[in-house]
This record gives structure tokens, sequence and C-alpha cells, in this order.
């Protein structure tokens, strides 16, 4: 099969990794493989493992987007693929609008993902004119159903998938560790609670740094690293975070690391990772991939991250918002020791590769 996925850049974030992932697999299966986007860091990774990036500037969300109706119309009818696969609303519109004016015989089949719980709006309901839609989690298939005209059939949870191999087979050097401690002597003989994710205020991480305090109460040997940039924009609230931590006296109990390209690594690192997202989040990749570590997760009971753990790790589920219950479960946790965890089928990569395959292949079979 041809296989062209559109989204609107190739930064960072799951829907990012998920598409390159997913583009590599389609490599090693003998497909051909081809990603249109604004470009980024991660298409020269793309690249690297065979497939093409075509670089167009369909993410704007404004209509300075629809002067890339024409071009997107010329590589369609250039590529000839057999599945569009949209990962996003603005590549979405763009690829519809395309299509309009090609020959019926020469317009592909379309596949959408809802990788969030998109706003009930018009812009949005572009997604469900697929051929067939993908939702992320349990959660995000609810959401689609309760909002939009979307009928059963043509909608199918697929779990984002992480490749479990690579993240176990990975060991900790004692190069990384000498290096690691070099720059954060402070975390010498500390049991490493991690916070992962991007920098933004319905990550949790305020919420983070208020468990930490009610952590180190009981368990002074505990230190907290917040792994994830500031977005351009969110750079407010990395201060405002920076004051919080001050004032809550954490300065030498918490750790700002950044952006990191050395995730996998970190996940082997931690004694325990932390998922306290203030609002029901589709997926929670960060979840999957610490747990695809052997490494236990504390999460709050919501959203798709609760999905994954009560498959995986039922005893790390929090109630909702509840801090003190959090800090318990943490300590908990640090005093159980490494827990034996199993990742289902369902979560890794192969199983989210081979599911997706399944659907467009049932697409290409059907009469036209």
């Amino acid at each position: 099969m041809r296989i062209l996925q559109a989204l609107p850049a190739l930064y960072s974030g799951g829907v990012e990794r998920g598409t390159v992932e997913f583009a590599a697999e389609l490599v090693k299966r003998g497909h051909e493989s081809f990603v249109v986007s604004r470009g980024g860091p991660m298409a020269e990774q793309l690249r690297g493992q065979g497939s093409k990036h075509i670089f167009m500037p369909i993410h704007r969300k404004n209509p300075a987007s629809f002067g890339q109706i024409l071009p997107m119309r010329r590589l369609l009818l250039e590529l000839k693929p057999d599945i569009v696969h949209v990962r996003s609303r603005m590549p979405a519109w763009i690829v519809f609008l395309a299509m309009k004016s090609l020959p019926t015989n020469a317009r592909p089949l379309v596949v959408s993902t809802f990788h969030g719980m998109y706003s009930v709006n018009p812009y949005s309901a572009i997604m469900t004119r697929a051929d067939h839609v993908i939702a992320v989690s349990q959660c995000v298939r609810d959401y689609v159903l309760k909002n939009f005209p979307v009928p059963e059939e043509r909608l199918t949870v697929i779990q984002r998938g992480v490749d479990v191999d690579a993240f176990r087979q990975r060991e900790l050097s004692r190069q990384w560790l000498d290096r690691w401690f070099r720059h954060y002597p402070q975390l010498a003989d500390r049991k490493i609670i991690m916070m992962p994710g991007r920098i933004s205020r319905w990550k949790g991480q305020m919420d983070f740094l208020a468990m930490m305090a009610e952590l180190v109460q009981e368990r002074p040997d505990c230190h907290g690293i917040i792994a994830g940039g500031a977005e351009p924009g969110k750079e407010h609230f990395l201060e405002e975070l920076e004051k919080e931590r001050a004032r809550l006296d954490l300065t030498d109990k918490v750790s700002f690391l950044g952006q990191r390209n050395d995730m996998t690594t970190l996940y082997l690192l931690a004694d325990v990772v932390c998922h306290m997202s203030t609002k029901p989040e589709p997926f929670g990749r960060t979840v999957t991939e610490a747990l695809a570590s052997g490494t236990p997760v504390i999460a709050y009971n919501r959203g798709g991250a609760a999905e994954t753990l009560q498959a995986c790790f039922r005893e790390g589920l929090v109630p909702p918002d509840d801090i003190e219950a959090f800090a318990r479960a943490v300590s908990r946790q640090l005093n159980a020791g490494p827990p034996a965890i199993e990742v289902p089928h369902r979560f890794r990569l192969e199983a989210q590769t081979e599911a997706t395959l399944g659907i467009y292949q049932t697409l290409l079979q059907q009469p036209t």
C-alpha cells in the first residue's frame, strides 16, 4: 500500500512521535510511507527510517492555510496514495477540500484519528468525514459518539502503542550515569520521582509540586524531576512554577530538566513516574512508556491514562485531584519495591500497526 499521513508539524509530542513510529513500521512491512507537514526536527528521523517527507505549511489554524489546497491537490495526483491518514483538523480540511475537485476514481480513501477530545463545532467535525475514524482510547470513542454524528461501525478504538522491547532492552550506562550525576549531584542517593510532559498548566506540574511538598515530609530521601520544556508562549507558566517551588521550600527537592532527548533512559532512572493532568487526557503516552520500562506509575483515575493503568498497574490509580492520596500512593510504592508490570498486547506498537493496517485493507477491499 501507499500511505500518506498528514499532520501539522514534526516537532515533539505524542502525535508526532506516533506518526514517525508508525511510518517506520509501514516501511518495515514493505509499504510506501509518505508524511506531509510543515516539518521539524523529527523529519530527519522520518527520512532516515525510509519514509519520504513532503514539506507543506498545513499547520496554521487560519484562512492562510487554504492557500495549500492546490498544492495538496497536485500532491494527491502525483502520489496517488491508497490511503490518506489525517491526524489533525486543519490538515484534514485541506485534504478534503483538495479532493473535491479530483475525479471520483482519483480520490484516495481517508482515515482520521481523533487524538484528542476536540471542541464540538463544524471545524472539528471535518474529522468525522473520513471513510473510517480511529479513537486513541475508549474515553475518546465515547466522546466522539456523544458529540459527533459518527456511526459506531465507522469508529474503532486503537490504543497508541509503544515498542515495549525497545524500552525494556535499554540499560543505564556507566557513561550516562557519570554525566548525569555531574550535572545533578544533588540527586545522588535519592529516590527519583519523575513528572514527564511539556510545561503546560493542565499537565499538572502545579499539583506535582504540592504533592512533593507532602511527600518529602515523610520521605526526605526523595527528589522530584520535571522533564519537559516550555512551549513558546508558556514560559510565563514555567516562571510561575519556579516561584511556587520556592514558596513551598522545594528548591533543593525538585529540579526542572527542560526538554530532553533521553526520556527512555530517564524512565529507567526514575523510581516512580507521576501523571497528574488536571483534566481527562485522551491517552497519556508517558504512562505507557514508563510502564513499558518496568517503572511504576501513579496517576489520577480519569481519562485515557487511567485506562492504561487499569490494564497494566491498577495499584497506581488515585482519586482525581487528591494530592494527599497521591503522595501516600507514591510513598507506598517506594516501600513496596519494583513491581511486576505486564503491558497487554493492545498497548504495543505492533498491535497498533496491525489494527491500523487492518482498517486500511478492509477499506480497500470494499466495492467502490
